[in-house]
C-alpha cells in the first residue's frame, strides 16, 4: 500500500481503489466558528459517524480540526453520530450546496457519497478517510492510516505478556484502518510468540457496543488475557476488558481514561499534519487529487503508554525497541 516515510515528511499516494460500506444510526449538529477575523475564511465542515468525544476515530480528527482552526481563521462546522450514511448524505450535500471550501468525511462507509457528489460540485473540496482513493477526482483528497505498524508494536507486547497465551482481537468491519490494525496487532504477536493463540473477528458494525462486549466476553471465556480493537464500538469490549481484569490495548485515540488499570499503551492518531498540508493545499487553489498517510515514521502514529499500568520493564523496552525499527524502516509490518 505504501512505501516507508522518513521521519517529519508525509507520503502522498495516487488513487485507488474505493471502500464503503453501510451502517445504521441518526445524527447531530455542532456548528462553531473561529474567532479570527484575519483575512479570508474557508468553511471547513466536519461529517463523522460517532460522537466527538468518543475517544476513538471520530474524536482523533475532531481534534485536528479544532488545533488548526485559529491556525487557518476557518469557520468550522460539524455533524457527529452520523452512522447513517444517508443522513451522512444529506449533511455533505447541504454544506457543498451552501458553498463550504472543504467537507471532510470521516469514515470509509462515505466514500460512495463522497464519489457521487464530488463531480456535482467541482469547486468544493473533499476528503475522506480512512482510504487510499480519490476516485481520480480533481477535488477529492484521501487519508490513512498505517494502523498496522502500532498494532504490530503493540500485538508484540500483547505476547510477551499474556500468561495464557489467548490473545482476543475484535474489529468492526474489515476495511480501512480497522482491517490494517487487527492484521498487524496479530501478526506482531506471532513475531514474539508463534505458540500464541490469537481470536480474530469482527462484529459486521463501527458503532455496536454490545456486539464487542459479546464478542470479548465470548474471549475472555475462553481464556483470552489480552484485548483489543477498533472502532468508537470499543468501549463495550473495555467494559468488558476492566470487569475481567484483562489486559487492553487501545487505537486511534488515548483509551487508558476508560479503564487505568487495565489500558497498557494506545496507539494515537494525529492528523494535524495531514490537514495542514490539505488546507495550504486548498488556499493555493488545489482542491485534491492527493492521499496522505500517517504512520509511526512520519510521526503521525504514537504510541502512548499508560502510566497507571505496571508494564514489565522489559516488555516495554522490547515494543520500543521494535517501534524503533518500523520508525527507521528497518521492519516493515505486514499489510
Amino acid at each position: 500500500m505504501k512505501g516507508k516515510v522518513t521521519k517529519a515528511r508525509w507520503l502522498l499516494l495516487p488513487a485507488a481503489a474505493a471502500l464503503a460500506v453501510a451502517m445504521v444510526g441518526c445524527g447531530s449538529s455542532k456548528p462553531s466558528t473561529s474567532t479570527s477575523s484575519a483575512g479570508h475564511q474557508l468553511k471547513v465542515a466536519l461529517i463523522t459517524p460517532s460522537a466527538t468525544n468518543d475517544l476513538a476515530f471520530s474524536q482523533a480528527m475532531y481534534s485536528a480540526v479544532e488545533t488548526v482552526k485559529a491556525k487557518y481563521n476557518l469557520q468550522v462546522s460539524v455533524q457527529d453520530n452520523m452512522y447513517v450514511v444517508a443522513d451522512a448524505a444529506n449533511a455533505m450535500q447541504q454544506y457543498a450546496a451552501e458553498g463550504y471550501n472543504l467537507i471532510i468525511a470521516n469514515g470509509s462507509q462515505y466514500g460512495s457519497t463522497v464519489q457521487q457528489l464530488a463531480p456535482k460540485y467541482p469547486k468544493v473540496s473533499f476528503a475522506w478517510g480512512t482510504a487510499g482513493s480519490t476516485f481520480n477526482m480533481p477535488n477529492v483528497y484521501a487519508y490513512q492510516a498505517a494502523a498496522n505498524e502500532g498494532g504490530y508494536v503493540q500485538g508484540y507486547m500483547a505476547a510477551l505478556m499474556s500468561k495464557s497465551k489467548v490473545i482476543g482481537v475484535i474489529g468492526p468491519i474489515d476495511v480501512g484502518d480497522a482491517q490494517l490494525y487487527t492484521d498487524g496487532f496479530k501478526a506482531g504477536v506471532m513475531a514474539a510468540d508463534k505458540s500464541a493463540t490469537v481470536h480474530l473477528s469482527f462484529t459486521g458494525s463501527f458503532s455496536d457496543v454490545s456486539l464487542m462486549a459479546s464478542a470479548a466476553h465470548s474471549y475472555v471465556s475462553e481464556g483470552a488475557d489480552v484485548l483489543t480493537g477498533s472502532s468508537q464500538s470499543v468501549v463495550g469490549a473495555i467494559g468488558v476488558a476492566k470487569s475481567s481484569n484483562v489486559a487492553w490495548f487501545g487505537t486511534q485515540w488515548d483509551q487508558s481514561s476508560l479503564a487505568p488499570s487495565d489500558v497498557v499503551s494506545s496507539q494515537v492518531y494525529n492528523w494535524v499534519p495531514v490537514l495542514d498540508q490539505i488546507i495550504t493545499g486548498l488556499k493555493a487553489g488545489k482542491l485534491g487529487g492527493a492521499t496522505y498517510i500517517i504512520d509511526l515514521g512520519n510521526g503521525g502514529e504514537k504510541i502512548v503508554f499508560n502510566a497507571s499500568y505496571p508494564l514489565p520493564a522489559s516488555v516495554k523496552a522490547a515494543g520500543l525497541s521494535v517501534l524503533s525499527k518500523i520508525e527507521s524502516g528497518a521492519l516493515t509490518p505486514p499489510q
